[in-house]
């Protein structure tokens, strides 16, 4: 049986850095049927002459070179010219393990009606790494129903199987910019199987520079989008406004907002058949997390109080973050001390349960060409 071809597509703008590693990991998998799809999206960096290198010296490389249009652009650009079965995911500031593809491909020979799938990642942080573990969520098994809650696969880590998602389906939608994986993902779970694959197959690396760093207030803003449009769809919003609102403005106002779009939401879901009622609740309780973290990111623990009083969700914070917040409708101060020491406390724990970058990647050489 001749194994699909799997074609990798690779969007780049100014990854000088990273893109030599990214490109040589995926060259040194242990499947060998690949092509990779590289656009270059008007980089202004040394991007474009390390992929020269990489083209000249393996002819499974392919360059598109053009002015920049954007990530939206890009991804689509590379699906038109995939010639693949399978078209897989990947970013210029990432490191797929050897195995990465083999796996994938495995997994659909054994399931071939599976549209695409994801897995987990390892991530990079300040040269250390820490490994993936399964979120207890997916245990549910209902990725419909999540997929219309948060982002189920990692974006780098999908690949996609154009013998059962039809051509019209597989598409980005420029609506969507920053957060168009969710859209995507949520469109499609609804029309075919996906699963989760349990292990880490990718280094996921996290740097000031990368498009979740730089772009994270618009992608909050387009996510809460998403999230409000499936759940009118569902009929378990009637407007989606309150929800919406506190990714424009973080306020005692939108807080409060939100917080009661919660508990309507929460509500609803109760309502619901038992059958879906578990996935619709892990959802509906990420969408709380999701907010919280908006909230604390403003650094503002009396907003934070307000949002956990007003949904009652004081139990389902860490013990830790609830000791630091409960000061923070008559304290402040003393509440951003307490944040503080826990997130150097959590660092502090990172560095101990991660393992260093250079053991870990060693056997899989990260230089550029």
């Amino acid at each position: 049986m001749i194994r699909p071809l799997i074609s990798v597509v690779l969007p780049i703008y100014n990854a000088e850095l990273y893109v030599g590693a990214a490109i040589q990991s995926i060259l040194r998998q242990d499947y060998d049927r690949l092509e990779i799809i590289a656009i270059n999206d008007g980089s202004t960096d040394r991007s474009l002459e390390i992929l020269e290198r990489f083209r000249k010296a393996d002819g499974r490389v392919a360059i598109i070179s053009r002015e920049n249009r954007g990530l939206v652009a890009s991804l689509n650009e590379g699906l038109s010219i995939a010639r693949g079965e399978l078209v897989a995911r990947m970013d210029a500031d990432d490191f797929a393990y050897p195995w990465r593809l083999s796996r994938q491909a495995a997994l659909f020979a054994a399931r071939p009606e599976l549209g695409f799938c994801g897995s987990l990642v390892d991530t990079l942080l300040h040269g250390r790494v820490a490994r993936g573990r399964v979120d207890p969520v997916f245990r549910l098994g209902l990725l419909p129903v999540l997929s219309k809650f948060f982002t189920i696969f990692m974006h780098p880590t999908v690949v996609y199987n154009r013998r059962v998602i039809g051509e019209a389906d597989l598409h980005y939608d420029g609506r969507y910019r920053h957060a168009e994986d969710f859209d995507l993902f949520r469109r499609l779970a609804d029309r075919y199987p996906a699963a989760l694959m349990p292990e880490s197959l990718l280094v996921y690396r996290l740097h000031p520079g990368s498009v979740t760093s730089l772009h994270t207030s618009e992608m909050r803003r387009t996510h809460l989008r998403i999230v409000g449009e499936n759940l009118e769809r569902e009929g378990l919003a009637d407007e989606t406004q309150d929800l919406r609102a506190i990714g424009d403005s973080v306020s005692f106002d939108t807080v409060r907002r939100a917080a009661a779009f919660i508990r309507s939401l929460e509500d609803r879901v109760a309502e619901l058949p038992a059958a879906s009622r578990p996935s619709f609740e892990a959802g509906a309780l990420n969408l709380f997390y999701f907010l919280y973290q908006l909230v604390n990111d403003q650094q503002r623990p009396a907003l934070a109080h307000e949002l956990l009083t007003l949904t009652a969700k004081w139990d389902v914070i860490r013990r830790r973050e609830k000791y630091a917040l409960r000061a923070g409708a008559w304290a402040p101060w003393l509440s951003q001390a307490s944040i503080w020491a826990g997130k150097r406390a959590d660092w502090v724990s990172y560095r101990f349960k991660s393992a260093p970058a250079a053991s870990v990647l060693a056997p899989y050489r990260m230089g550029a060409a």
